[in-house]
C-alpha cells in the first residue's frame, strides 16, 4: 500500500521541470544554441568571489571533524549571530540569534513553518500568482489551501477579494515579494494596508493571522527599489529566507527562518517550528555552508547582468506587441498570452524551440512566465523568434 498523495506528487512532475527536461532533449537534437529555454529559475550570475574563497579557506584551515560535524539543530551560534547582526544593521531591528533557525533552503523552511501554524481546520491563503509548490506544502501540513485572485495588471494585493476570504479558519497568508512569477515587489503602502487588515481580522477572530514571508529574492530589486522587511511592518510575520538567489547557491540548500519574539506566541511558535522540522527529518543544515554564511551573509549580488537582461527582454517583447507586467525584482517576466490561453501558446512556442511556463500553475491563467536568468546573447537571438511567434499566432 502506498500514500496516494505522495504518489500523485511523484508521478506528476511540475510543468517547469518537465519543460526543462524537454529543453535538454531538444538541445541534444538541434543544438543548445537553437533552444530558447526560459523555463527554470536557476541563477546565471556567479557567486561573489568571497564565497568560493571562504569555502577554500575553510577546507584548508579548519579541522575536518569540526568542519563536517553536526551543529545544533537550530544552527551554529556564530552563523545565527552573523545573520542577526546583518539584519539589524540593514533594517534597524534588534533580532537575536535565538529568533533564528538555520534551514536547508526556503522550501523545507516553509514546510516547517506551515506545519507549526496548522491546527485542525486551518486554512492557508496565497495570492495569485504564487509559487506552485505552496499548495503541496500547505496540504502536507494538513491545511486547506486557498488562492486569492490576482490583481491584474498591477499584481499587488486585491484587498476586497482578500478581505472576503479572511475567514475565522485562516491561520496564515503566504507573501512572496519580490514575486515569482510576476517580478512584483509589494510596496510599503500595500504591506501597511495588509498589516492593518490582518490586525483587524486577528482581533475580530481572537487569534493571530500570520504572514509567512517567502523571501529568496529579497536582494534582487532594480531601479533603486528596496523590498520592505515585513516584520518591521507587521509583528506576526515569520520569514523564510534562502541564499539560493542572493548568493547564487541554489544547490547548497542553506537559509534561515526568523520567528520574531514580539510575535504573538513567538517563543512557542519558534519551538513549534523546530519541532515540525524535527518531525520532517531535520538534523541540522549543512555544517560547512553554515560556516560559509557566517562569513558571507553581508555580501550582496551584482545585479548588472540580470538588469541588462530584464530591460532587453521587457523592451523587446513590448515592441513586438506583447503585454508585459514590468518587473521590479527577481528574475522573471510575466507576459499575457496572445489569445489568452497560455497553455496553448506554450505548446505553440515549442514549435519554435521557445520554452515558456504557462501561468495556470501559478494561479493566473492567460499569462506565462519567462526566466531571464539566461545569457544576454540568448535574449537577443530569441527576440526575432518571439516576434515571429506572435505574428504567426494571429
Amino acid at each position: 500500500m502506498l500514500n496516494s498523495q505522495a504518489y500523485d506528487l511523484g508521478a506528476n512532475r511540475s510543468c517547469i521541470r518537465e519543460l526543462f527536461e524537454y529543453g535538454r532533449q531538444r538541445a541534444a537534437i538541434v543544438g543548445p544554441e537553437n533552444v530558447y529555454d526560459y523555463s527554470l529559475g536557476n541563477p546565471s550570475i556567479p557567486s561573489p568571489a568571497e564565497v568560493n574563497q571562504t569555502l577554500a579557506q575553510l577546507l584548508q584551515d579548519t579541522d575536518s571533524l569540526a568542519l563536517h560535524g553536526y551543529t545544533t539543530a537550530v544552527g551554529d551560534l556564530a552563523t545565527r549571530q552573523a545573520i542577526a547582526q546583518d539584519l539589524n544593521q540593514r533594517y534597524a531591528t534588534d533580532i537575536t540569534p535565538g529568533e533564528l533557525f538555520i534551514g536547508c533552503g526556503a522550501a523545507p523552511e516553509l514546510c516547517a513553518v506551515l506545519k507549526a501554524l496548522t491546527v485542525p481546520g486551518s486554512k492557508v491563503l496565497a495570492i495569485a500568482p504564487y509559487f506552485p509548490e505552496y499548495k503541496p506544502f500547505a496540504e502536507a501540513a494538513g491545511a486547506v489551501f486557498a488562492v486569492v485572485p490576482a490583481d491584474i495588471p498591477n499584481f499587488q494585493i486585491p484587498f476586497a477579494d482578500l478581505e472576503s476570504m479572511l475567514t475565522e479558519d485562516v491561520t496564515a497568508i503566504i507573501i512572496n515579494s519580490p514575486n515569482n512569477p510576476s517580478g512584483t515587489v509589494y510596496t510599503q503602502q500595500t504591506l501597511e494596508k495588509l498589516a492593518e487588515l490582518l490586525t483587524k481580522k486577528s482581533q475580530q477572530y481572537g487569534h493571530p493571522i500570520y504572514i509567512v514571508a517567502d523571501e529568496p529574492y529579497r536582494e534582487l530589486c532594480y531601479d533603486g527599489i528596496v523590498a520592505p522587511f515585513i516584520p518591521t511592518i507587521y509583528k506576526n510575520t515569520v520569514v523564510c529566507y534562502s541564499y539560493s538567489k542572493s548568493l547564487s547557491l541554489p544547490g547548497e540548500r542553506i537559509g534561515y527562518i526568523y520567528v520574531p519574539r514580539q510575535a504573538d506566541d513567538g517563543e512557542a511558535l519558534y519551538l513549534a517550528v523546530a519541532g515540525a522540522a524535527r518531525a520532517a527529518g531535520h538534523v541540522c543544515a549543512p555544517s560547512i555552508w553554515q560556516k560559509v554564511i557566517a562569513r558571507c551573509t553581508h555580501l550582496r549580488p551584482d545585479l548588472c547582468a540580470y538588469d541588462k537582461n530584464r530591460k532587453a527582454l521587457y523592451e523587446g517583447l513590448v515592441a513586438a506587441g506583447y503585454e508585459v507586467a514590468k518587473p521590479d525584482g527577481a528574475f522573471y517576466l510575466f507576459v499575457k498570452a496572445p489569445g489568452s490561453d497560455a497553455v496553448a501558446f506554450s505548446e505553440f512556442a515549442k514549435k519554435y524551440d521557445v520554452l515558456l511556463v504557462p501561468g495556470d500553475g501559478f494561479g493566473c491563467p492567460g499569462w506565462f512566465r519567462l526566466c531571464y536568468c539566461v545569457s544576454y546573447d540568448q535574449i537577443q537571438r530569441s527576440l526575432p523568434v518571439f516576434r515571429q511567434m506572435v505574428s504567426d499566432w494571429k
